[in-house]
């Protein structure tokens, strides 16, 4: 082969890749794609992480986790901000004993995309079952695999790979179901400063009560007993008899007295 013919070659090929290249694209144009999205019921997980600041500098940190676990944190870029008391703060605005509150909220979202092709034209070859060589309304012809169990319309008669013959005008629809799971994260941190300590200068008064002496109970007035009665157990008539005696002698004595003046 000569230099010429090589050059004719050369364009010869090139023309043939364009020529091929053009029937793709008009390929492509004739074939119309639909897809769909559905979409099912989200479920959502939160979880709740809390630690307490142990150690901080520069851009080093240092938590106890509320297991007990300490997790530490070579590199935290400057980006990353706290919440605290409604201002957004950053690594070198938190405090030893700080309190932080990690909230990660997690969705999950099931869904099925359908993507459905539609493609017509007049079959030009078929190698049975894998593919089939279709001629598009432009006149290009362009291969097409053949899906497994692929059924096409043929006049209102549903027939596979099998059924096809050269010359008849096919239309195909192929759909294609992809579930796929979609996970979304949203994360939330808040943190709570440290309550002050108290003043070193400001003494602190202490107030001690001191118990009081116990009072003696004052004393009880007691009631007066009665003097005990003696019982009635002799007759009053001794009694009587002493009186008078002591009257007779009373008077013996007088007169006595008179005689001797």
């Amino acid at each position: 082969m000569n230099r010429r013919d090589a050059s004719t070659h050369r364009w010869l090929l090139l023309g043939v890749g364009a020529v091929c290249l053009t029937f793709a694209m008009n390929g492509r144009a004739q074939v119309q794609t639909e897809t769909s999205t559905a979409t099912g019921q989200a479920t959502r997980q939160v979880k709740v992480e809390r630690a307490q600041v142990v150690y901080v500098s520069g851009n080093e940190l240092v938590v106890k986790m509320e297991d007990g676990t300490i997790r530490h944190f070579a590199n935290i870029p400057e980006s990353a901000k706290v919440t605290v008391d409604g201002k957004e703060l950053g690594i070198h605005d938190l405090k030893v004993g700080m309190t932080l509150q990690r909230t990660i909220t997690t969705t999950t979202t099931p869904k099925v995309i359908t993507t459905t092709q539609n493609v017509t034209g007049t079959v030009w070859n078929v190698q049975p079952p894998s593919s089939v060589i279709l001629t598009l309304a432009d006149g290009t012809n362009q291969s097409f695999k053949i899906p497994k169990n692929q059924k096409f319309n043929i006049d209102g008669q549903m027939l596979d790979a099998w059924g096809l013959r050269k010359g008849m005008r096919v239309t195909a629809t192929k759909i294609v179901e992809e579930p796929i799971t979609q996970v979304e994260q949203a994360r939330k941190l808040t943190g709570q400063m440290p309550p002050p300590p108290p003043p070193a200068d400001v003494p602190i008064l202490i107030v001690a009560a001191v118990p009081r002496a116990p009072q003696a109970p004052p004393p009880t007035t007691e009631a007066a007993a009665p003097a005990p009665t003696l019982p009635k157990t002799a007759s009053p008539l001794p009694l009587i008899g002493t009186i008078g005696l002591v009257s007779l002698l009373s008077g013996l004595g007088l007169r006595q007295f008179h005689e001797n003046i």
